[in-house]
């Protein structure tokens, strides 16, 4: 027979693990939070892959929520999202900055500010869903360029990143990754041409 050492501690230790039922505490039970990876690249637009083994996970029964920050559409947002798969969930901007030309953006302060509010809705959409603990796997594809534009605070990422509650993994790809959430990452992969 073998005893573990706990088993031991507890034995020698008896006050140690005396409970008092008048003293009980309801305590909800997490579960250990997955892996943070981070997929990097120097070019945007390569990380298909990432979004052809979101639909495989979401095919296989894992609920999925990818979203796309840079990129949006006509009836997209979070109020559109759409559902494939039964499991997958696929959010992009309302507005985005692809679906324009710089100069058009530079001539248009509106246009620039519903652009801004959109990424923000999505991101503030993200941290809720980050933290509900609802989704086996969160992909947030090009958040680092949403960083670099100044459009979303690199220390509220981190902040939701380290107060998440999700069982699976998070994803997050781009182009220049804040060194402090390198340090972050338990898996880093790099995407070359």
């Amino acid at each position: 027979m073998v005893i573990s050492s706990s088993y031991i501690y507890s034995k020698g230790n008896l006050d140690v693990v005396k409970t008092n039922p008048a003293n009980k505490i309801n305590l909800k039970n997490f579960s250990q939070n997955g892996q943070i990876q981070i997929y990097q690249s120097s070019y945007r637009g390569s990380y298909t892959s990432i979004i052809r083994d979101s639909l495989r996970n979401a095919a296989l029964g894992r609920k999925v929520l990818l979203i796309q920050f840079m990129k949006g559409g006509v009836k997209q947002g979070v109020d559109h999202a759409v559902k494939l798969c039964g499991n997958l969930t696929w959010a992009r901007s309302s507005h985005s900055f692809d679906q324009y030309n710089s100069e058009a953006l530079e001539n248009n302060k509106n246009l620039k500010k519903s652009i801004h509010e959109s990424t923000i809705e999505l991101w503030n959409f993200c941290k809720r869903e980050l933290q509900s603990g609802e989704n086996d796997q969160i992909i947030l594809d090009e958040i680092f360029l949403a960083i670099d534009m100044k459009i979303i605070d690199k220390d509220d990422l981190i902040s939701t990143l380290e107060n998440r509650f999700i069982s699976g993994d998070v994803i997050l790809t781009g182009t220049d990754i804040p060194k402090d959430l390198l340090l972050m990452a338990n898996q880093i992969t790099e995407l070359r041409s």
